[in-house]
């Protein structure tokens, strides 16, 4: 399937880290333009993660899910993905989730979660949400820190958005480009925003949102 129309397709991730995107955006025939919005600082501490003794690991981002493949220490327990491009990046490092809700948040992920659930460790991002942490009386491990980027407003046709604070982000530019976005949350943030969402993947992954892309670009062609 190649789209046609819309020529320049904004991501809000470099190409180190959007690799797959990038390829598959440039497969339907479509330029891609990188504007990276954050960038991400890995935290010195904890230098290991030891999961010895808990029930289940959350894994909250793909950032995260890389960082903890690299950290971890200790017997593995089950392990649950916040969405599919967590679980994703968690098989690319080995580590099979035994949890994916089928709405991707963290209120999804609490609404699937076995009770009683444990004693359960949560790692991400410093300054994550703690809808999880506090629910379920867990512990937080933070790996990283995201800091925002500022850069000009990107030239383009539509710009792919995967997470509520890349929209909100985006927003912040200044840009009126069209966008493409991961699922209702990631829609929501956008909206809220001031942004124009044309195209809501109809799964949260991957294939999902390059769906959606090809269908932005095929009803404005």
């Amino acid at each position: 399937m190649r789209a046609e129309g819309l020529v320049k397709v904004v991501v809000t991730r470099p190409r180190a880290q959007a690799g797959q995107l990038v390829r598959r955006l440039e497969g339907l025939g479509l330029e891609v333009v990188e504007c990276p919005l954050i960038e991400i600082d890995p935290l010195e501490e904890p230098a290991a993660v030891d999961t010895s003794g808990y029930d289940w690991v959350v894994v909250t981002s793909p950032n995260g899910a890389e960082l903890f493949a690299r950290r971890r220490t200790g017997a593995l327990p089950r392990v649950a993905a916040v969405g599919p491009g967590t679980a994703e990046t968690l098989r690319a490092v080995g580590i099979e989730p035994g949890l994916v809700p089928a709405v991707s948040t963290q209120e999804g992920l609490l609404d699937e979660l076995p009770r009683p659930a444990g004693r359960v460790l949560v790692v991400g991002a410093e300054g994550s949400r703690r809808v999880l942490i506090d629910a379920l009386d867990a512990d937080f491990a933070p790996l990283y820190r995201t800091r925002l980027l500022d850069p000009p407003a990107p030239e383009g046709d539509v710009v792919v958005l995967a997470s509520g604070s890349a929209a909100r982000s985006f927003a912040a530019l200044g840009s009126t480009l069209p966008a493409v976005s991961i699922g209702p949350q990631t829609t929501r943030a956008a909206r809220a925003a001031g942004l124009d969402v044309i195209a809501e993947a109809q799964t949260h992954d991957l294939d999902g949102l390059v769906a959606a892309v090809a269908e932005a670009c095929s009803s404005r062609s």
